[in-house]
């Protein structure tokens, strides 16, 4: 059925509630037994109550379809709030969608876009702006944090608004982007822009030096381990120490705090 021919709509109003519950509440009640689950479904109430208005038994009855573990990346996450309304919006004017296709159709998107968002986001978008508020802090000035905090909350709610819009826009057909070629191009754009980045912090923010010199038998300085190095490949002990650290934690699963013991 066409979206403009649907009886029962969703207005904006009650998609921007229900965005806006899912953007604070995503984590909410979170644990390893249901992770976002309560969370979710606290967004799915707004819609609910505005398709089934007139029973509160039916409400129960179509709300049970979000009772299900849930769990993904929050902020790419939304995109699958948005669908979800989408097809709760379908199901309404009775086109053959039921509960269980909803829970499918998340149970499905759910492992694809927590991969996609925890290495898109965690991984490539925040430590660019963590390298650019580094920059902006030295010698102590605030503005970096406080550019780190306005930047990432603006970038956190209108991303997250976009993509559940988009998502209820566009139905499933939204995942196409992100799962897609073009989807892949732009990961892996940002993935470089992200390496250029953290390789710009690691080359400012650690220094590694070594202090080892060797003397003749009238204290005069023939090998100084350092210049040596210096001329061979400058940061050299520098990359060494941090892909040590990388291969510690992310090879050996040596816990960050063990890491810096063993650094000190």
């Amino acid at each position: 059925m066409d979206a403009k021919t649907k009886k029962n709509r969703i207005g904006h109003k009650t998609l921007s509630k229900s965005f806006n519950l899912w953007f604070w509440g995503a984590l909410t009640c979170f644990s390893q037994e249901h992770m976002q689950t309560f969370g979710y479904l606290c967004s799915m109430l707004p819609i609910i109550e505005k398709l089934y208005p007139d029973d509160v038994s039916d409400q129960q009855d179509k709300i049970h379809a979000y009772t299900a573990f849930f769990n993904t990346n929050p902020m790419l996450g939304s995109v699958i709030v948005g669908i979800t309304a989408s097809l709760e919006e379908a199901r309404a004017n009775d086109t053959g969608i039921d509960g269980e296709t909803i829970n499918d159709m998340r149970a499905g998107l759910m492992g694809p876009i927590a991969g996609i968002g925890d290495s898109l986001i965690d991984g490539t978008l925040i430590p660019i702006l963590l390298g650019i508020a580094l920059g902006m802090s030295q010698n102590g000035s605030p503005i970096g944090a406080i550019f780190y905090i306005v930047v990432w909350d603006l970038l956190a709610y209108f991303g997250q608004r976009f993509l559940y819009f988009r998502g209820y826009k566009l139905g499933d057909k939204a995942v196409g982007f992100l799962v897609g070629k073009q989807g892949k191009a732009v990961r892996r754009a940002i993935g470089v822009v992200g390496s250029m980045v953290v390789g710009g912090v690691l080359a400012t923010w650690v220094n590694v030096t070594t202090s080892v010199k060797l003397r003749n038998a009238n204290g005069h300085v023939f090998l100084d381990l350092q210049k040596q190095l210096d001329t061979i490949y400058p940061g050299l002990l520098t990359i060494i120490v941090t892909l040590l650290c990388w291969w510690l934690m992310a090879k050996k699963h040596v816990s960050a705090i063990w890491t810096m013991v063993i650094l000190i």
